[in-house]
Protein backbone atom coordinates (compact mmCIF):
# COMPACT_ATOMS: atom_id res chain seq x y z
CA UNK A 1 0.00 0.00 0.00
CA UNK A 2 1.12 3.59 -0.66
CA UNK A 3 0.10 6.65 2.27
CA UNK A 4 -1.48 9.52 0.20
CA UNK A 5 -2.15 13.40 1.52
CA UNK A 6 -4.37 15.58 -0.06
CA UNK A 7 -3.98 19.21 -0.03
CA UNK A 8 -5.56 22.33 -2.22
CA UNK A 9 -8.94 22.41 -0.80
CA UNK A 10 -10.26 25.52 0.13
CA UNK A 11 -13.41 27.95 0.10
CA UNK A 12 -13.78 29.58 -3.61
CA UNK A 13 -16.55 31.53 -5.57
CA UNK A 14 -19.07 29.53 -7.81
CA UNK A 15 -16.89 29.81 -11.14
CA UNK A 16 -13.61 29.64 -9.91
CA UNK A 17 -10.99 27.01 -9.41
CA UNK A 18 -8.55 25.23 -7.33
CA UNK A 19 -5.79 22.69 -7.76
CA UNK A 20 -5.87 19.55 -5.71
CA UNK A 21 -2.68 17.52 -5.20
CA UNK A 22 -1.97 14.09 -3.45
CA UNK A 23 1.88 13.27 -2.46
CA UNK A 24 1.82 9.57 -2.37
CA UNK A 25 4.85 7.94 -0.84
CA UNK A 26 6.29 4.44 -1.33
CA UNK A 27 8.45 3.31 -4.55
CA UNK A 28 5.84 1.94 -6.91
CA UNK A 29 3.30 5.21 -7.02
CA UNK A 30 4.26 4.84 -10.71
CA UNK A 31 2.61 0.92 -10.80
CA UNK A 32 -0.49 2.12 -9.47
CA UNK A 33 -3.97 3.80 -10.97
CA UNK A 34 -5.65 6.86 -9.36
CA UNK A 35 -8.42 7.70 -8.68
CA UNK A 36 -10.30 11.14 -6.76
CA UNK A 37 -14.08 10.56 -5.02
CA UNK A 38 -15.47 12.86 -3.06
CA UNK A 39 -18.24 13.06 0.03
CA UNK A 40 -20.68 15.68 0.57
CA UNK A 41 -22.92 15.65 3.94
CA UNK A 42 -25.27 12.97 4.51
CA UNK A 43 -24.49 11.72 1.04
CA UNK A 44 -22.50 8.59 0.05
CA UNK A 45 -18.96 9.04 -1.23
CA UNK A 46 -18.81 9.14 -5.11
CA UNK A 47 -16.51 8.99 -7.94
CA UNK A 48 -14.91 12.25 -10.23
CA UNK A 49 -12.09 10.92 -11.68
CA UNK A 50 -9.03 8.05 -12.02
CA UNK A 51 -6.18 7.77 -14.27
CA UNK A 52 -4.39 5.06 -15.06
CA UNK A 53 -0.70 4.34 -13.86
CA UNK A 54 0.87 5.40 -16.94
CA UNK A 55 -1.21 8.94 -17.14
CA UNK A 56 -2.29 7.78 -20.86
CA UNK A 57 -6.02 6.62 -19.79
CA UNK A 58 -8.76 8.98 -17.60
CA UNK A 59 -11.76 8.74 -16.78
CA UNK A 60 -14.48 11.15 -15.55
CA UNK A 61 -18.09 11.78 -13.43
CA UNK A 62 -20.29 12.87 -16.34
CA UNK A 63 -20.93 15.79 -13.60
CA UNK A 64 -17.11 16.70 -13.54
CA UNK A 65 -16.36 16.04 -17.22
CA UNK A 66 -14.98 19.12 -19.10
CA UNK A 67 -14.93 20.81 -15.38
CA UNK A 68 -12.46 19.02 -14.07
CA UNK A 69 -8.73 17.80 -14.79
CA UNK A 70 -6.90 14.79 -13.56
CA UNK A 71 -3.08 14.36 -14.17
CA UNK A 72 0.05 12.55 -12.21
CA UNK A 73 3.30 13.28 -12.10
CA UNK A 74 5.32 9.75 -11.39
CA UNK A 75 9.02 11.68 -10.66
CA UNK A 76 7.27 13.51 -7.94
CA UNK A 77 4.63 10.78 -6.65
CA UNK A 78 1.82 12.97 -6.95
CA UNK A 79 -1.76 13.31 -8.80
CA UNK A 80 -3.38 16.08 -9.17
CA UNK A 81 -7.08 17.46 -9.99
CA UNK A 82 -7.37 20.80 -11.53
CA UNK A 83 -11.01 22.04 -11.06
CA UNK A 84 -12.30 24.87 -12.96
CA UNK A 85 -15.84 26.62 -13.42
CA UNK A 86 -16.30 25.08 -9.48
CA UNK A 87 -19.88 24.98 -8.78
CA UNK A 88 -21.76 25.17 -5.06
CA UNK A 89 -22.69 21.03 -6.02
CA UNK A 90 -18.87 20.44 -6.11
CA UNK A 91 -18.37 21.08 -1.94
CA UNK A 92 -17.54 18.25 -0.57
CA UNK A 93 -14.67 16.52 0.91
CA UNK A 94 -12.36 14.95 -1.65
CA UNK A 95 -10.07 11.82 -1.07
CA UNK A 96 -7.78 10.60 -3.31
CA UNK A 97 -6.89 6.80 -3.61
CA UNK A 98 -5.25 4.35 -4.86
CA UNK A 99 -5.42 1.00 -6.37
CA UNK A 100 -3.40 -1.59 -8.05
CA UNK A 101 -6.20 -3.35 -9.73
CA UNK A 102 -7.91 -1.67 -13.18
CA UNK A 103 -9.00 1.68 -13.42
CA UNK A 104 -12.13 1.83 -11.95
CA UNK A 105 -14.85 4.26 -10.37
CA UNK A 106 -15.86 1.89 -8.31
CA UNK A 107 -14.33 2.57 -4.55
CA UNK A 108 -14.69 -0.65 -3.15
CA UNK A 109 -11.65 -1.60 -6.02
CA UNK A 110 -9.05 1.28 -3.90
CA UNK A 111 -6.68 -0.39 -1.38
CA UNK A 112 -5.28 2.87 -0.03
CA UNK A 113 -6.92 6.23 0.87
CA UNK A 114 -5.67 9.77 1.99
CA UNK A 115 -7.33 11.64 4.95
CA UNK A 116 -9.46 13.90 2.52
CA UNK A 117 -9.49 17.79 2.11
CA UNK A 118 -12.58 20.09 2.31
CA UNK A 119 -13.62 21.92 -0.85
CA UNK A 120 -16.54 24.74 -0.30
CA UNK A 121 -17.84 26.26 -3.66
CA UNK A 122 -19.70 29.67 -2.19
CA UNK A 123 -22.97 30.31 -4.59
Amino acid sequence: QVQLVESGGGLVQAGGSLRLSCAASGRTFSSYAMGWFRQAPGKEREFVAAIRWSGGSTYYANSVKGRFTISRDNAKNTVYLQMNSLKPEDTAVYYCAATKKYLSSDSRMYDSWGQGTQVTVSS
